[in-house]
């Protein structure tokens, strides 16, 4: 299939659109991307797949850019990984070696995304008053606060058996953890230490889905070929339209798509 096949063009274009999308809002692709691509009609294994290893390239450059910059806490990514790269590593395992084939895990899959999608878009509208509950310090909260080592260490493995399962969550879901573990970490830290976490994550339950033969190359190449240039665009774009405006429209998209794929 050439550079210039319609289907080629089809997918340079949904990357273009996804890339526009995170350079506007700063959503993962995952929360996006994969749900196009069943509505393109791939697999969801195969969606899956694919948009891990091209959310861990798209976010390679940002991490890269935090990192310079001194906004990440490695020691946090440490904790972080510790639980979900090994969850991620073993989840891929096990659709492997339990079922025969990826027919019978796709229901799985399928409600994964869903369940994930619809908590992604609750996250993003509570984000501000669960900030503002975690700085106060009390109940639950600072409970969790007071050991967060430990909650840090099983939530990324909660985190590690989701993404890979869905491709969503390292993005949204990891800063709202964040926030609610280390409420004293600077907002351009949370950014930056989620991004050096969600990277390895992605490439590792990418990777994982790469043995299990679950990733078109001429598709994500077609996907990254739209996206850059857009998320570089939407970035300057971004600064000048209101979050009133990308919110409510963005949270509308994911709730939709999440109840449609849980009750596949």
């Amino acid at each position: 299939m050439g550079i210039l096949h319609p289907d080629m063009l089809l997918y340079i274009a949904a990357g273009g659109l996804v890339g526009l999308a995170i350079g506007l809002t700063g959503v993962g692709g995952g929360s996006l991307m994969t749900p196009l691509l069943l509505l393109f009609g791939f697999p969801p294994q195969t969606a899956i797949g694919t948009d891990l290893l091209y959310a861990a390239i798209t976010k390679s450059s940002g991490m890269v850019l935090h990192a310079r910059r001194g906004n990440v806490d490695w020691k946090i990514v440490g904790r972080l990984a510790a639980g979900s790269l090994p969850a991620a590593l073993i989840t891929a395992l096990l659709l492997g070696s339990v079922f025969t084939n990826a027919a019978q895990y796709r229901p799985l899959l399928t409600t994964s995304l869903g369940l994930m999608l619809m908590f992604t878009a609750i996250v993003l509208i509570f984000k501000t008053r669960l900030r503002q509950s975690a700085q106060s310090g009390q109940g639950w909260l600072a409970a969790m606060q007071a050991h967060d080592l430990g909650w840090t260490v099983a939530m990324g493995i909660v985190l590690g058996v989701l993404v890979t399962l869905s491709s969503v969550g390292a993005g949204a879901i990891g800063t709202a953890l964040l926030l609610v573990l280390y409420p004293r970490l600077k907002p351009v830290r949370v950014v930056g230490t989620d991004l050096a976490h969600a990277v390895p994550l992605t490439l590792i339950a990418g990777l994982g889905h790469l043995f299990l033969g679950h990733v078109d190359w001429r598709l994500l190449l077609a996907l990254l070929m739209g996206s850059l240039p857009a998320i570089y665009l939407g970035t300057h774009l971004g600064t000048r339209l209101p979050d009133r405006l990308m919110h409510p429209i963005l949270v509308t998209v994911l709730l939709g798509l999440g109840v449609k794929y849980a009750l596949l």
